[in-house]
């Protein structure tokens, strides 16, 4: 699993490269997140483009990370999620508390800061 975090302006933009699955990558992912709500910016945008599957380890700490930007006035915020990745968040009953957004800076205009 590759992460790159960027910024733009107050938000922060998580790249996620490769399965998002329990073990080194959902932990690396939750770190990325966690470093993102520290910062007191709770504007995640998390692109999911190259994630071809995620298990119910990534799906909980997406909807954590909700959960916990939400209690700071925030949001996460998806973009262009693999079929099977929506597949999965629609299973378990997520998907309706992400925005989707089919490109980065269409989800980084959304929050309009």
């Amino acid at each position: 699993m590759e992460i790159n975090v960027l910024r733009r302006g107050n938000i922060h933009l998580i790249q996620l490269r490769g399965p998002l699955r329990l073990g080194l990558a959902v932990d690396s992912f939750r770190d990325a997140v966690d470093n993102a709500m520290a910062s007191n910016n709770p504007w995640l945008v998390v692109n999911l483009a190259e994630v071809p599957m995620i298990d119910s380890s990534g799906v909980g700490v997406l909807v954590k990370a909700m959960a916990s930007a939400k209690q700071r006035g925030g949001a996460v915020k998806l973009v262009n999620p693999s079929k099977f990745a929506v597949q999965i968040l629609r299973l378990v009953g997520v998907l309706d508390l992400f925005e989707v957004f089919e490109e980065d800076d269409a989800a980084v205009a959304s929050f309009g800061q």
